[in-house]
């Protein structure tokens, strides 16, 4: 038998996680992803989207993925259960249980992106000395 949600079941395992001493929680009190935004956008160059198509994730949140991916030294597959299957990387990432998430090759292309501009390395510099 399952049982049914409570209305706070989703906060108290927050908390609970918290408490455990949630390493993504605590780089989200510490580091300012925010700053990384110029640089993100900077080197990504969208399209202007007049042909349509699905608007691209934001590159703050895909590059919170790779801190994820990286700390874990995770595969882009597996990168992509962990942020669709963890509470604590769906808090990290600020997204909720129906939110949209990166698939595989997204979290691929994005981390591709970043390498082929040369900024990837500077990025985690950054990232490292925050």
């Amino acid at each position: 038998m399952v049982k049914q949600s409570g209305f706070f079941d989703v906060e108290e395992r927050v908390a609970r996680l918290s408490g455990l001493g949630d390493q993504l929680e605590a780089f989200s009190r510490t580091v300012d992803f925010e700053a990384f935004r110029p640089d993100l956008e900077k080197v990504l160059t969208y399209s202007d989207r007049i042909k349509g198509g699905r608007p691209p994730f934001d590159p703050v949140l895909m590059f919170r993925i790779l801190v994820i991916q990286t700390l874990n030294n995770l595969s882009d597959e597996r990168t992509e259960y962990l942020i669709n299957g963890c509470l604590s990387c769906m808090c990290f990432l600020r997204l909720g249980l129906s939110e949209r998430m990166p698939d595989a090759r997204t979290v691929w292309l994005f981390r591709e992106r970043l390498t082929q501009a040369g900024a990837i390395e500077g990025l985690f510099n950054h990232f490292d000395t925050t």
